[in-house]
């Protein structure tokens, strides 16, 4: 195999280049999905899908990268390193287990560097029923004006209000109510949407044409950003239920967290991706979770998505302000070295291990 760097990439071109030549070399056919706009120099943008495996398949192993757009820079090299795997594939051939690859769920966050979609929407919150009142956040109301101040860097009073927050209620307190989701303020943080995003309607044509078969269904989905640097937690990603948290257990292990309980970094959310599955794919026993390695501690991950957010309302910043935003941003989702890249891709791989094992075991 090539070296393990060799999988990762330091654009979206060049990461959508080279999950295609892997699909080609391992003789897989590719499934574009193209995006309605143009990535950030002009190139096509597109959900990539690639099924290793019967198409009839009656146990399907989902690995989704870019959920959140610049976290694809990690997830983006582990399908690329994962395809370019003989060891890996035969052993989910063998075990009867089909693979789908769905890379850049938000190609233009992606190619970007944003965490968010064109419609400044974090797609991990717009699995919503728009048919109803949606979620209401109250706390994201309050610490809304601190978030996105005049200025960028933020003056000493915008960082002294936010500190006195968090003397006041603690750090988790101010990440529950950023992170929830909110579908009040669209220039807003973790903006849920008022309808479903082009990346939410594609990913349900993909589950359609290609989960619609399957008896059993796994999906790994890669996340950074949440947690210390390098360490994957294996989040629950499942309805709030006993049995399937139990499974996932015998999967994953007893340390996989859960929104549910408490016991994950992430706050209680609604409007989740995976939710899909069970709306698009009901005749499927599902089991899923969420990957979600660590890169820099929380309150520096968050500033990095505030000025990002900043920029996106302030365009006119000057040229070295923009350059160190998202610079910024992309340190705060993706650790460029290869002790954390190892880290990454061993964790993810005993993960997919695992969910072959737990899909072929009756």
């Amino acid at each position: 195999m090539a070296p393990l760097a060799s999988s990762f990439s330091k654009s979206y071109t060049e990461a959508r280049q080279k999950f295609l030549n892997a699909a080609e070399a391992a003789g897989l056919a590719v499934d574009s999905y193209i995006h309605p706009l143009k990535g950030r120099d002009g190139e096509e943008l597109a959900m990539d899908v690639v099924l290793d495996g019967a198409p009839d398949a009656q146990h399907l192993l989902i690995i989704s990268s870019a959920c959140h757009g610049v976290e694809g820079y990690c997830g983006s090299g582990v399908q690329i390193h994962a395809l370019q795997d003989r060891p890996w594939r035969d052993a989910a051939q063998a075990r009867g287990v089909a693979v789908l690859y769905i890379h850049a769920l938000n190609p233009h966050g992606f190619s970007h560097v944003r965490r968010v979609t064109h419609e400044n929407v974090d797609i991990n919150r717009n699995f919503q029923d728009f048919s109803k009142p949606l979620p209401d956040n109250a706390p994201y109301k309050e610490v809304q004006p601190l978030l996105l101040p005049e200025v960028w860097p933020p003056d000493a009073a915008n960082t002294a209000a936010i500190q006195q927050f968090i003397a006041e209620r603690g750090l988790q307190a101010l990440q529950a109510a950023v992170t929830r989701g909110q579908h009040e303020f669209p220039d807003g943080l973790f903006f849920g949407g008022k309808a479903p995003t082009w990346s939410n309607l594609t990913l349900r044509q993909v589950l359609q044409k290609y989960a619609r078969h399957c008896q059993k269904l796994a999906w790994i989905d890669l996340h950074t950003g949440l947690g210390p640097s390098g360490v994957g937690e294996r989040i629950f990603a499942c309805a709030d239920d006993a049995p399937t948290f139990a499974r996932a257990k015998a999967w994953w292990g007893e340390g996989i967290t859960s929104i549910y309980d408490g016991s994950s970094t992430s706050a209680f959310l609604t409007g989740l991706m995976w939710m899909s599955a069970y709306q698009e794919c009901p005749q499927a026993e599902y089991t899923g979770m969420a990957m979600e390695y660590g890169t820099q501690p929380q309150l520096q991950v968050m500033n990095a998505l505030r000025g990002d957010h900043w920029l996106h309302l302030h365009p006119q910043a000057p040229a070295p302000l923009r350059q160190k935003i998202k610079q910024d941003l992309m340190d705060a989702f993706y650790t460029d070295t290869d002790a954390w890249r190892t880290q990454i891709v061993d964790q993810a791989m005993e993960a997919m291990h695992q969910a072959v094992t737990g899909l072929s075991t009756p």
